[in-house]
């Protein structure tokens, strides 16, 4: 078996693993409280394992050890949120409703990406339709959405420090996938036309 092919199987088995870490959290949740804010979460993530199964090779990837950590720490982070009986900030209806906005910017990112979807930085392809047409990273921005609104339902000390660490280094991804991206023309000529990284008017 090639080195790049062990690495690829790796990724596939460590995203199953935190699939099912999220699954088994967010569903007890449910179950205990019947709070929708992390049911719409994990529905989104179900994409995350159905897209890196069929998603096309890449022309490019980052190999540096510092885009793995960071890498890493955007993934890690959220099947460590805690569903809490800690009364919420605002009521469940307006988490859920905000989760809700959050998940399908997420939904329509994904299959928007289709095969060009991946974990690591890499050059699968680019793609400029549907909400690509406003920001550059539509998903990470749909993630932080709804992982504000989980903080919303469930506002512990533990969450806070989560969502800040592995939302932050979503960020710090986003921009290490723009580095790769940027030697391809294709992607020059987008990145003119789509000035914003994640939050139109912001950044």
């Amino acid at each position: 078996m090639s080195h790049e092919k062990a690495r690829d199987i790796a990724a596939r088995v460590i995203v199953g693993a935190l699939f099912a870490l999220m699954s088994i959290n967010l569903l007890a949740e449910f179950q205990r409280t019947g709070h929708l804010t992390g049911l719409l979460l994990l529905g989104s993530e179900s994409l995350v394992v159905v897209l890196t199964v069929i998603r096309r090779p890449a022309r490019l990837t980052h190999r540096s050890v510092a885009a793995a950590i960071i890498t890493t720490m955007s993934l890690a982070g959220p099947p460590l949120l805690r569903a809490t009986d800690v009364s919420p900030v605002v009521p469940d209806i307006v988490t859920a409703i905000v989760s809700a906005l959050g998940v399908s910017l997420v939904i329509v990112g994904k299959l928007t990406l289709g095969r060009s979807f991946g974990i690591a930085p890499a050059n699968r392809g680019i793609v400029a339709r549907g909400p690509y047409h406003v920001v550059r990273h539509p998903i990470y921005l749909g993630y932080i959405v709804a992982h504000v609104a989980f903080l919303g339902a469930h506002p512990t000390p533990m969450n806070v420090t989560v969502v800040l660490v592995a939302d932050t280094a979503l960020i710090l991804r986003a921009l290490i996938e723009e580095r790769v991206l940027g030697a391809d023309i294709e992607y020059q000529a987008y990145c003119r036309r789509v000035a914003w990284h994640l939050m139109p008017g912001v950044f």
